[in-house]
């Protein structure tokens, strides 16, 4: 071979690795061009992706908020339950009670051994019945000499009578009770007004 035939040569393949170099060079952008759009396609998705899970992140939380709520709603209406949820049944055993107080006062001053020993069996019985009671959180309101308090006691009527304060209970028609700090049955009561 001769020299201008190894130049022409040269030419040919430098010719061809410029135009392999310019089609590398285009294959790149446009591999470029495919992965950037790829990229984008991909980061739209992750958003999407992170805008749902933020989502169920949110309610997840308000929904362990609700949880716990009602937690709570529920042990308050269990223990409100627990301490008010026998008021009917007592309401009724406070009408037993005053029976036995009736009793008491109709045969307390009789002379008779028999009705005697009658009374101390039924003071017996009211007091172990009472102490049942204060066991389950119902207390007598105590009335006589205190002032009257219109959230303890009913007024059933007035009367002057002097040496006595304004408002102070003299004499107790029917007792009042508390079951566990709430009023049960007001008090019945006369009170002075001078």
């Amino acid at each position: 071979m001769c020299e201008g035939q190894v130049d022409q040569m040269e030419t040919k393949v430098d010719q061809n690795d410029g135009e392999t170099v310019s089609n590398s060079e285009e294959e790149v952008r446009e591999l470029g061009a495919e992965s950037s759009g790829a990229v984008d396609e991909e980061r739209a998705t992750l958003q999407k992706e992170l805008e749902s899970l933020k989502q169920f992140k949110e309610k997840y939380y308000y929904l362990a908020a609700e949880t716990e709520n009602l937690k709570k709603r529920h042990q308050r209406e269990r223990e409100s339950l627990i301490k008010y949820g026998n008021d009917k049944i007592l309401s009724s055993l406070i009408e037993v009670v005053d029976n036995l107080e009736r009793t008491q006062d109709a045969i307390k001053n009789d002379e008779d051994d028999k009705i005697k020993n009658i009374f101390n069996g039924i003071e017996m019985v009211h007091r172990s019945f009472l102490s049942k009671l204060k066991e389950s959180g119902l207390e007598q309101i105590e009335s006589l000499g205190k002032k009257f308090d219109p959230n303890f006691h009913e007024a059933m009527a007035q009367h002057q009578l002097d040496g006595k304060e304004n408002e102070e209970i003299i004499q107790e028609y029917q007792k009042g009770y508390i079951l566990n700090g709430r009023l049960l049955r007001a008090a019945k009561v006369i009170v002075v007004k001078n």
